[in-house]
């Protein structure tokens, strides 16, 4: 089934790279994406797929093949874009100001809808049922995967597994990468308010410093991964803001902190939370502070099912060959496709997109980020693929 999959993945290729360009041009934010979950359902229905809506803005569409109930198979692709203003000058660059596709989700619901097509077309020739899942809010906690997974989407059928892929620039297009067990980080936010005495910036005795006594919880947090945590279990904590005081002449009362906390464990996940939060008391209070710490529980780490991430690799690259097929590296980023990765057997696999010789190289989450759109044809039938051969 490979060659029709792969023709199929050729013929539709044009008006998936026009939907992925309607998409971009048309971005919307997280659990905003109407104009987008409208657009995706009338493209279901013109292909005569059923389908329900989900988190208000998600869509599933249910593909039956011979022998509905004989294997269920989930694939799954985000819809939401992210608040940047986009720098490329393209035909199709964003029209909404301030909003841009810079993580390529607009591609990865184009690759799920080529597979939908797909699938469809060559449903009397696979066996089983997949339900394809096009998710809001992959950028936003609480995160649209934990929302749909709390209205059923693993239900009803309950699939057995599920794959999902995401683009990756520092591949060249058509290539493909595959990692069995943890291959993404969790990810949980750090809120830090610091209240002191403040006053005079020429009589420093008669405070107690707010500003003094961030600096050394900036320094101080990083003791709760260097000494605390194993050495072979990835870990970051970085404090990435710092606000207090609007002058030079007055030491403030309030400084603000705010900062991000990755793991690759659950178990020292929230053993670094009661550290943290302990550490940041304690310091304040001996320095005649007191302190606020509020930790937002994001995302948790990604783990990839290893039979199911190893079968996958190896039907990889009987489609696209072995030489296009590689291991995905460990990545300290966090991706809300972990939540089906804690309920089901789960495949999270990178899609190259890059054309260093078109220029095509900037990362995600930039303003310059782009795709070599060579790379939908690849990922549609890879999707389909994976979804009828693992």
């Amino acid at each position: 089934m490979i060659d029709e999959i792969k023709l199929l993945a050729g013929a539709f290729k044009n008006d998936m790279i026009q939907f992925r360009r309607h998409l971009h041009a048309h971005p919307e934010l997280s659990f905003r994406e109407f104009e987008t979950s409208s657009y995706i359902q009338k493209q279901l229905q013109l292909i005569g797929i059923s389908f329900t809506v989900m988190a208000t803005t998600g869509i599933v569409a249910i593909i039956e093949g011979k022998n509905p109930s004989s294997r269920v198979v989930a694939l799954r692709a985000d819809i939401d874009a992210l608040p940047i203003e986009e720098q490329n000058d393209v035909d199709y660059k964003s029209k909404n100001t301030g909003i841009m596709h810079a993580c390529g989700h607009d591609v990865h619901s184009a690759c799920l809808l080529g597979a939908v097509k797909i699938l469809h077309r060559l449903k009397d020739r696979w066996e089983g049922t997949v339900k394809c899942i096009f998710q809001p809010g992959e950028e936003k906690n609480p995160g649209g995967a934990s929302i749909m997974i709390r209205e059923g989407v693993l239900l009803n059928p309950v699939p057995q597994k599920i794959f999902a892929l995401h683009v990756h620039t520092v591949m060249e297009a058509g290539e493909f990468s595959f990692r069995g067990g943890m291959v993404m980080a969790s990810a949980d936010e750090i809120y830090i308010t610091l209240k002191a005495k403040g006053g005079h910036a020429a009589a420093p005795q008669l405070t107690a410093d707010p500003i003094l006594i961030g600096a050394y919880l900036v320094t101080g947090l990083q003791q709760i991964i260097s000494r605390n945590n194993n050495p072979f279990n990835p870990s970051v904590l970085s404090i990435t803001s710092f606000q207090g005081g609007t002058t030079t002449n007055v030491i403030p009362s309030e400084v603000k902190l705010m900062g991000t906390f990755r793991a690759m464990n659950e178990e020292w996940r929230f053993e670094a939370h009661k550290l943290i939060k302990k550490y940041v008391e304690e310091t304040a209070a001996a320095m005649g502070a007191t302190a606020e710490v509020h930790i937002d529980i994001g995302y948790p780490a990604v783990f990839n099912h290893v039979d199911l991430s190893q079968k996958a690799k190896g039907q990889a690259a009987l489609y696209a060959g072995k030489e296009k097929v590689f291991e995905t590296e460990l990545r300290m980023g966090a991706e809300d496709f972990a939540f089906y990765s804690q309920q089901i057997p789960a495949c999270f696999f990178r899609l190259g997109a890059a054309n260093k010789a078109k220029g095509i190289t900037s990362g995600v989450h930039t303003p310059t980020f782009n795709v070599d759109e060579d790379a939908i044809e690849q990922g549609m039938g890879m999707m389909a693929w994976l979804a009828v051969s693992v």
